[in-house]
């Protein structure tokens, strides 16, 4: 572990530069929505620059990059399109007007309840995809091979999800309506299973080296934010307030695991 902890002191320091970039150009706008594009784009960074400060890169650092890289770049493109397309995000409105009734303008908020806390969580979630690549190794083992399938697994199965959302949103006739129909038919957020398939398929990649271990706090981190905290939590309330069918959707759809719907 101790070999690690330069290359991490380096890439706190890059995450670091990146996210004070981002919150001074937040504070013009008045709006950080933009943040969540860097939850998937930052990650890519981290995986390149720990990279780069590997003299020799081994097959486990190779395929941890290519599969950091690929996640973050397709959700921050895709995050960062759903902002300019939608707007601020009605999270961050909120809040913002609760910072604000305790005292604190937009940019102490913005720095201290938005990019701070993500530069940490952030630093956490790809701890697999920067610890994962710096053992030397000649060979990738079983739950390496394991884990590369079912990261490109959560790579697609994402993709698919938010592809199929995006479509249905784009149709005017289903204003209102429940997104039920491809992937959303068997899940409620199959979005955030493959997303957790990808991160637990990163995970054995650095187990793979025996250091990975280490790095365990990082799935178990992003599965306790899509399962309680800024996932399915902060989306249902709102769905159930403004799409009348949710409810029933709600009983006959599994949440996470994809599951054939009950029966009305």
């Amino acid at each position: 572990m101790t070999e690690s902890l330069p290359i991490l002191l380096n890439n706190l320091a890059v995450s670091g530069a990146c996210f004070l970039a981002l919150w001074l150009i937040s504070i013009p706008l008045k709006d950080p929505s933009y943040v969540d594009s860097w939850w998937g784009l930052g990650v890519a960074v981290l995986a390149w620059s720990t990279y780069v400060q590997i003299e020799a890169p081994s097959p486990h650092a190779t395929a941890l990059l290519l599969l950091a890289s690929a996640w973050g770049l397709r959700l921050g493109i895709y995050l960062f399109w759903r902002w300019r397309s939608g707007g601020a995000d009605r999270r961050y409105a909120k809040l913002a007007e609760r910072a604000k009734k305790r005292g604190l303008n937009f940019a102490m908020f913005s720095l201290l309840w938005v990019f701070a806390p993500q530069l940490v969580l952030q630093m956490i979630m790809s701890l697999p995809a920067q610890l994962g690549q710096i053992p030397q190794t000649t060979a990738l083992g079983i739950f390496a091979h394991i884990g590369i399938w079912l990261a490109i697994f959560g790579i697609l199965y994402e993709a698919i999800a938010d592809a199929q959302l995006a479509h249905f949103r784009s149709q005017s006739d289903n204003a209102g309506k429940v997104m039920d129909r491809g992937l959303w038919r068997y899940s409620r957020h199959p979005n955030y299973f493959g997303e957790l398939c990808c991160w637990w398929g990163i995970w054995l990649i650095a187990l793979d080296v025996g250091i990975g271990f280490w790095s365990l706090p990082g799935p178990l981190l992003i599965t306790f934010l899509l399962t309680r905290v800024s996932g399915a939590p902060t989306t249902e309330p709102h769905l159930q307030k403004t799409r009348p069918d949710y409810e029933a959707y709600k009983q006959r759809t599994s949440s996470f695991i994809p599951l054939p719907p009950k029966a009305s």
